[in-house]
């Protein structure tokens, strides 16, 4: 028999602590309340302080780029069409003057080869230079903020404003802010759309409040990710989200040009008057103003060392040049360098020696490699796709005169903006003929099924399935397309 006593276990919180143990709770006294302890740091709102200098122009550069592509691009006409549009329903993609069909895939599995390879190159070169001047999530961010510049005031502002109750002013700043977050975030919405619809269709469409479920859906969805990432997660997304930021490390080594704060230089920081003796105060060129901190879009503190957060904006390396600068100090304290630079004390000349390393080079010349043959693949593609199928309804059959008669399908795609006449031909037994027209067409970007009857005399050739050829030759622009397929004669 179990000797200790059974009955309801009593649960005791566990409390945190500082210092000697307080004494025990006489007999009969009320317990004490738990401490609910999070194991989640409490996360604080990030207002990044505005910047100007190089690497800024360099970004804002960069956001008017690709920003005018992706808004502008869509209004382009080519011809009497627009002139990049995916047309899913129509399995037809327009590129300017090319017309890709489905079986083009091969095309997009080289462009996502050549994404890929160009950010392992430029990863390896200089580190997250896609984060910090074109990733959407940087572009949008940095236009947001602007909006939110604009309307609230400097970062200053914005947090005094943040910390007080709600008032008229208040409430009337964060609406403004808002309304025209939405409007730029629904507008990025239908462009993306755009490219899959005729935007000049979906515009009035959107007008007359007439767009279809579909587009209606992803308008909002694309819409809603803009306002939600660029407005309120921001840096949660290159911290959190983003698979770039844990593996980018892998494509890192010490001669990588990433933004590092010379602390050999800097250290000891500290605060002092602006024509102190720093030498005589035993100071080094910091003055821990810590506005490097407060320009970083993800609030990390670069005089820590290299972090995964870094996206490598430069944000921090432009304002303290401008802090050295009103201090009479040499620039450069935060600076886009490598490590072997900064630990051998490296002249510029020698930092981008060792940055063109084998690795890079390998990279350039794959990259090079494959983007040539891609241009060259396209500029002698033929202009015409041709399927064939053995019509299965007919197998095979006798007709008049004794022949024996195969009937196939014809899939002939024409990929240029003009009508097309196209002339079939058989070949691969003796006596083998076409029984139906050998000559069809047509029309502009649009495909065309035909039915090509084959006939083989009787006796030309032993029962059982032959291989045989289809040549399709254009007659109106230089092209010819040879097709496999098998005759069939029974027994």
């Amino acid at each position: 028999m179990n000797s200790r006593q059974s009955g309801p276990r009593k649960v005791i919180p566990i409390v945190a602590q500082e210092g000697p143990a307080p004494p025990e709770a006489p007999q009969g006294a009320p317990e004490a309340p738990g401490v609910m302890i999070s194991p989640y740091a409490p996360h604080e709102k990030i207002h990044p302080r505005s910047v100007s200098g190089l690497f800024s122009r360099w970004r804002w550069g960069m956001v008017m780029l690709t920003q005018l592509v992706f808004y502008g691009l869509p209004w382009l006409e080519w011809g009497q069409r627009q002139a990049v549009l995916f047309d899913l329903g129509a399995r037809r993609f327009y590129i300017f003057g090319l017309v890709l069909y489905p079986q083009d895939f091969i095309y997009l599995a080289g462009l996502l080869v050549v994404s890929a390879l160009s950010l392992f190159l430029f990863t390896a070169v200089a580190g997250r230079l896609w984060c910090g001047y074109a990733c959407p999530q940087t572009v949008y961010t940095e236009m947001f903020l602007w909006i939110e510049k604009k309307v609230e005031g400097d970062r200053s502002a914005r947090m005094r404003r943040d910390a007080k109750a709600w008032t008229f002013d208040k409430f009337r700043r964060k609406g403004v802010k808002h309304l025209l977050w939405l409007a730029l975030a629904l507008w990025t919405g239908l462009t993306f759309v755009g490219y899959f619809t005729p935007i000049k269709e979906l515009g009035v469409a959107f007008v007359q409040l007439n767009m279809s479920s579909w587009e209606v859906f992803w308008t909002l969805f694309y819409g809603f990710a803009t306002y939600g990432n660029a407005g309120f997660m921001r840096e949660q997304v290159c911290l959190h989200m983003c698979p770039y930021a844990r593996f980018q490390s892998a494509m890192f080594d010490k001669d990588t040009l990433i933004v590092t704060y010379d602390a050999e230089r800097g250290e000891p920081r500290g605060a002092r008057a602006r024509k102190a003796d720093a030498q005589a105060l035993k100071l080094g060129a910091c003055i821990d103003c810590t506005l490097c901190v407060q320009v970083c879009p993800t609030g990390i503190d670069i005089r820590k060392g290299l972090q995964y957060e870094c996206i490598g904006c430069g944000a921090c390396a432009d304002v303290c040049d401008t802090v050295m600068d009103k201090m009479g100090y040499a620039r450069g304290l935060v600076k886009y360098t490598t490590e072997n630079a900064m630990a051998r004390h490296w002249t510029k000349a020698q930092t981008l020696r060792h940055v063109l390393r084998p690795r890079v080079l390998v990279y350039t010349a794959i990259l090079a490699a494959i983007v040539t043959a891609m241009l060259l693949s396209l500029s002698l593609r033929t202009p015409f796709k041709v399927n064939v199928v053995r019509d299965r309804g007919v197998m095979a059959r006798i007709v008049a005169a004794g022949k024996i008669e195969n009937v196939y399908q014809l899939q002939v795609m024409n990929a240029t903006e003009s009508p097309q006449r196209y002339r079939i031909t058989a070949s691969g037994l003796p006596g083998l003929v076409l029984g139906s027209e050998n000559v069809v067409m047509v029309a502009s970007t649009q495909s065309r099924r035909v039915a090509v009857r084959v006939q083989l005399p009787f006796e030309a050739a032993p029962a059982g399935t032959h291989p045989i050829q289809f040549e399709i030759e254009s007659l109106d622009a230089p092209g010819r397309v040879i097709e496999a397929s098998i005759f069939l004669i029974p027994k």
